[in-house]
């Protein structure tokens, strides 16, 4: 008696007749990987869409410029740091206004006269939020100034200024709670 193999006897069994069987032909294989590969395709578009519409992101119009300014930031933070100045910043919210109050002063510890501050409020992520706060000179070496920034993080920009020329300048980051 010979010996079946019992690998080669195996046949897939369907209901029905064999006329009814279900076979993947090459043009299914390709509907199916175009179908796929389109599929991915689409969300990849949307997806890119959402990106770029919603970005509000930093920019630099130019960088070339912003290397050249780089030289003269550098001097300037030096001339600062020279100084020794003592500038003090709070920011808070009080009801529905932030308040940012400045206080300066010298290396000796006093006040300091006839400065003119600015401050800003930067959202970290999207500079479409940022705040620019009229600050008021309450007294020498003292400011004040309100805006309604939401609570979160921010980056707090103070400027000191003086005649046109900025003497001061200080980023740093900050949480309204």
């Amino acid at each position: 008696m010979a010996e079946r193999d019992p690998i080669s006897q195996r046949r897939p069994r369907f209901c029905g007749d064999d006329s009814k069987q279900f076979h993947v032909t090459g043009r299914m294989v390709l509907a199916g990987l175009v179908a796929f590969f389109g599929l991915v395709a689409g969300v990849n578009a949307i997806m890119i869409h959402a990106a770029v519409s919603t970005f509000g992101g930093v920019e630099t119009d130019s960088s070339y410029r912003a290397g050249l300014a780089f030289a003269r930031e550098a001097a300037t933070v030096a001339a600062q740091d020279a100084r020794h100045w003592s500038v003090t910043a709070k920011a808070a919210l009080e009801g529905n206004a932030t308040v940012v109050e400045v206080t300066a002063r010298d290396a000796s510890g006093q006040p300091l006269a006839n400065l003119v501050a600015t401050a800003s409020l930067l959202h970290p992520t999207d500079r479409r939020a940022d705040h620019a706060v009229s600050l008021v000179s309450e007294a020498a070496g003292s400011f004040r100034g309100e805006t309604a920034a939401a609570a979160g993080q921010w980056d707090l920009v103070i400027e000191l200024s003086r005649g046109g020329e900025r003497l001061f300048r200080s980023k740093n980051r900050v949480w309204l709670r």
